[in-house]
């Protein structure tokens, strides 16, 4: 027998009306992007996209751009890494849903890697997200409602500005400091701080930079965040990716009082950054964060199922059995890349490079009055691409012009070619300052 219902809806005021048309209203499609959507904005994607430019036709091209350590083949993950996916998944364990913060077992095993006396961990310490950017978008968004601001660096990773605008949270920028290898100029920082500010980010070692910050810097990054009682995060998905003489001090193992959310994940160090397995650890010796932030966490990493289970099936063995020789190697080989590259761009005029220390970049200053035909960073590096094939991003996309960052991941003799490259185009269009004066005199 037929279903049969009455041919009528209520209305909001009670009265009924008729399935068929609304009087006085004629339908018509109105689907529009949401305001969140329209917040979003990556600074990089829009400056790079609007580089519409052709690599030379006569030079293969070169890029230095992508922070993807896998791009050229040269920096493999360990084989013990590889084995311990393919065992993962040979199991058929992990082929289900996981709780979104994780597999407890793998909660463990983060927890146990990271766990030291200074800043001691447990599983309930960890959540596991989907990469680092994941951590990222789900400490901010934990920490500060639509309306309140965070401190972020300058130059600094884009991303932060890229989540925090499509939630409705302000950004304030603080200065790092080149002179001082990118040191937080501390002052600024502090005066930022106000009632609406509810974290300061600190990427510790630093994309774009390259740097890495000193244990007494960042006890003084931590005076400045107790004295005005706000938490940080702490991006340090390149935590121990430091060259030979320099250490690598987690902000967390620092802090007495201070509560940190600190991200990271396999990315980097393991050179796997298309796997997306990152976590948060929440440090919070004085219990300031209490149980609401990891109640908060907890909720909003429900919005999702969470990271790719293979890759928790594997992350015991990978954090645990990866021998030490490929960090060493790994690090050697970006140490080695760093120092060339280094070299060969301090000795051409106009140019001044600031020694890394770590991760797998380093910004160098463009002495823009000595190339008058340009007008700031995004132009030079547009006609670096057109003349020599040659793709370093303009400094412009990490709020900080008349620089460019050169990624340090690729093969040695590419760094040695594409330096090669950027001195011949240095010396074409480098005036001193007595060319630079007639050239502007001219215009």
């Amino acid at each position: 027998m037929p279903l049969s219902f009455p041919l009528h809806c209520e209305l909001t005021n009670g009265n009924s009306m008729s399935l068929g048309k609304v009087k006085g209203r004629k339908p018509r499609w109105a689907v529009r992007a949401s305001e969140m959507s329209k917040k979003t904005f990556n600074p990089v994607r829009a400056i790079v996209d609007s580089m519409k430019v052709e690599p030379n036709p006569k030079k293969a091209m070169i890029s230095l751009s992508l922070g993807d350590p896998t791009v050229f083949g040269n920096l493999p993950t360990n084989d013990e890494v590889t084995r311990a996916m393919k065992e993962a998944l040979d199991s058929g364990r992990y082929n289900g849903y996981a709780p979104s913060v994780g597999y407890q077992s793998c909660r463990e095993a983060v927890a146990a890697y990271y766990n030291c006396p200074e800043a001691p961990l447990e599983a309930q310490d960890v959540i596991l997200t989907s990469g680092c950017s994941q951590a990222i978008e789900l400490a901010l968004a934990v920490l500060a409602n639509p309306g309140q601001n965070i401190l972020v660096p300058r130059p600094g990773f884009s991303l932060y500005k890229t989540l925090a605008l499509s939630m409705g949270i302000e950004v304030k920028l603080y200065n790092l400091m080149p002179e001082k290898s990118w040191e937080i100029d501390l002052k600024h920082l502090e005066s930022l701080v106000d009632e609406k500010t509810a974290c300061v980010i600190v990427n510790n070692p630093s994309n774009p930079c390259g740097s890495v910050f000193s244990k007494s810097h960042l006890q003084k990054i931590l005076a400045v965040a107790s004295r005005q009682c706000v938490p940080i995060l702490a991006d340090e998905i390149y935590g121990d990716m430091v060259f030979a003489d320099c250490k690598y001090e987690p902000i967390a193992t620092l802090s007495t009082n201070v509560p940190i959310l600190s991200c990271g994940g396999l990315a980097k160090r393991w050179l796997v950054p298309g796997w997306r397995m990152g976590w948060i650890l929440i440090h919070d010796r004085r219990d300031i964060f209490g149980n609401e932030i990891r109640d908060g966490l907890i909720r909003l990493s429900q919005r999702i199922l969470g990271p790719c289970t293979i890759v928790q099936g594997a992350l015991e063995r990978i954090l645990h059995r990866t021998p030490p020789d490929f960090y060493h190697n790994t690090l050697s080989i970006l140490k080695s890349n760093a120092d060339l590259c280094y070299a060969a761009l301090s000795a051409i005029p106009g140019l001044q490079p600031v020694r890394p220390a770590g991760a797998m970049y380093l910004m160098v200053e463009i002495e823009i009055e000595h190339f008058p035909e340009f007008e700031n960073d995004v132009e030079f590096t547009e006609r670096l691409i057109s003349e020599q094939s040659v793709f370093c991003l303009p400094a412009t996309c990490f709020e900080y012009p008349n620089f460019f960052r050169v990624v340090i991941t690729v093969p040695e003799e590419m760094i040695l070619e594409a330096c090669s490259r950027i001195q011949e185009f240095c010396e074409m269009h480098y005036q001193g300052a007595e060319g630079a004066q007639d050239l502007e005199c001219d215009k």
